[in-house]
C-alpha cells in the first residue's frame, strides 16, 4: 500500500493536490489559502481592487469566473454579477441555473441579459451567418465581442467602478503566443491584467485569476463544492485558442513553469518597455459610437466612429435578413 502524501505546507493533513511549477504539494485548506494569496498578490501588484468599490464580475458558469465570484465574496468584496444568455440550447440554460444558483446561495445580485433579446441575434445564429456570408465574424470572436459590450454598458449604467473576468493563466498565456505569432502590436500593447478606467465612459477592467492555471482553478471549486459547467461550449471547436493552449499544455509538461514564465516575462520586462506608449496612446484616443454611444477608438482623420460591436451587429443582421 502506498504511503498517504502529506500537505507540505501543514505537515499534517493529507496531499490533495500536486503542483510542479510551485515544486509543492498542498491539501485542501492549505491549498484554499494558496489560491487566495495568488489573488491577493494580483490586486496588490496592480492595485487592481478597494474595499470601497462595487466590482461587477463577468459570470458565465464555468469554473473560472464563478472561482473568482466565490474568492472575492469571501475576501470581503462588494461583488455583483453579470451573466449573458448566448441562447447555445441546453448548454446555455444549464449555465445560467448554476449562476443563478451560486447568486441565490450567497445572497448576491446577478445581472442577466440575453443576446437576441437585447441585440436581434444570438451565438448560433453567427454560425448560420458564417455559411451565407464567409465574411461575417465567428461564432467565437462575435461571442466574445459581445460578451465585452454587454459587459461594458451594464458596468455603465449600473455605475460599477470595477469591471473583473475570471481570465486566467492559461488564457493569457494563450492570447500573448497568439498576439506573439501574428505579432499584433495593438492587441500586445492592450495585454494586462488591469486596464484603466477612461473616465465618465468605462470602469476599469482587471484580472485576478491570471497567477492561476485552469487546472488549480478547477481544483479550487472541487475542493469548495462548487458547481460549475464541466464540458466546454459545443462551438468552440476551431478555435485557435484552443490549439495554443495545446501547445502550451506540451511545454509545461515538459517544464513545469513554463507558460507563468512566458507569461509573467511578458508583463514585467517587456510590455511596458516597448508598448508602454502605445497603450497610453489607444486608452486616450476613444470616442463615442456614433451608433450606441458606447466608446470605441477613434481611427484615421474620421470625426465620428463606430463600434466593432455595432458594427459586427449590423453585418449580422444583414446577413441574417437578407
Amino acid at each position: 500500500m502506498a504511503a498517504i502524501k502529506r500537505c507540505l505546507q501543514c505537515k499534517v493533513n493529507p496531499a490533495v493536490m500536486d503542483m510542479p511549477r510551485h515544486r509543492t504539494r498542498l491539501c485542501g485548506d492549505c491549498y484554499i489559502d494558496f489560491v487566495r494569496a495568488q489573488v491577493r498578490t494580483a490586486i496588490r501588484e496592480y492595485r487592481m481592487l478597494r474595499y470601497d468599490q462595487r466590482i461587477l464580475v463577468a459570470v458565465s458558469g464555468g469554473k473560472d469566473s464563478l472561482a473568482l465570484w466565490d474568492i472575492l465574496l469571501d475576501m470581503g468584496y462588494n461583488v455583483d454579477g453579470l451573466y449573458l444568455g448566448l441562447g447555445i440550447g441546453g448548454y446555455s440554460s444549464r449555465s445560467e441555473q448554476i449562476v443563478r444558483d451560486f447568486a441565490e446561495r450567497r445572497g448576491v445580485v446577478l445581472h442577466v441579459e440575453r443576446m437576441e433579446e437585447a441585440y436581434g441575434f444570438d451565438i448560433p445564429a453567427t454560425v448560420q451567418a458564417a455559411k451565407k456570408d464567409r465574411h461575417t465574424r465567428s461564432a467565437c470572436g462575435t461571442c466574445g465581442l459581445a460578451k465585452r459590450y454587454a459587459f461594458n454598458q451594464v458596468a455603465l449604467v449600473g455605475e460599477y467602478d470595477i469591471m473583473a473576468t475570471g481570465h486566467n493563466l492559461d488564457d493569457e498565456a494563450s492570447q500573448l503566443f497568439g498576439n506573439v505569432m501574428r505579432w499584433q502590436t495593438d492587441f500586445l500593447a492592450r495585454q494586462s491584467p488591469s486596464l484603466p478606467a477612461s473616465p465618465g465612459e468605462l470602469a476599469a477592467k482587471v484580472k485576478p485569476l491570471y497567477r492561476l492555471t485552469e487546472k488549480e482553478m478547477a481544483a479550487y471549486c472541487v475542493i469548495k463544492g462548487l458547481n460549475y459547467v464541466v464540458e466546454e461550449c459545443p462551438l468552440v471547436t476551431g478555435n485557435t485558442q484552443m490549439m495554443y493552449k495545446e501547445m502550451l499544455n506540451a511545454m509545461e509538461h515538459e517544464a513545469p513553469g513554463a507558460k507563468a514564465a512566458f507569461l509573467f516575462g511578458y508583463l514585467d520586462r517587456v510590455r511596458e518597455p516597448f508598448f508602454g506608449d502605445a497603450a497610453a496612446q489607444s486608452a486616450a484616443s476613444t470616442v463615442p459610437c456614433q451608433v450606441c454611444g458606447m466608446p470605441t477608438v477613434l481611427s484615421g482623420d474620421r470625426t465620428e466612429a463606430t463600434c466593432a460591436f455595432c458594427r459586427t451587429r449590423s453585418k449580422m443582421l444583414t446577413v441574417l435578413n437578407g
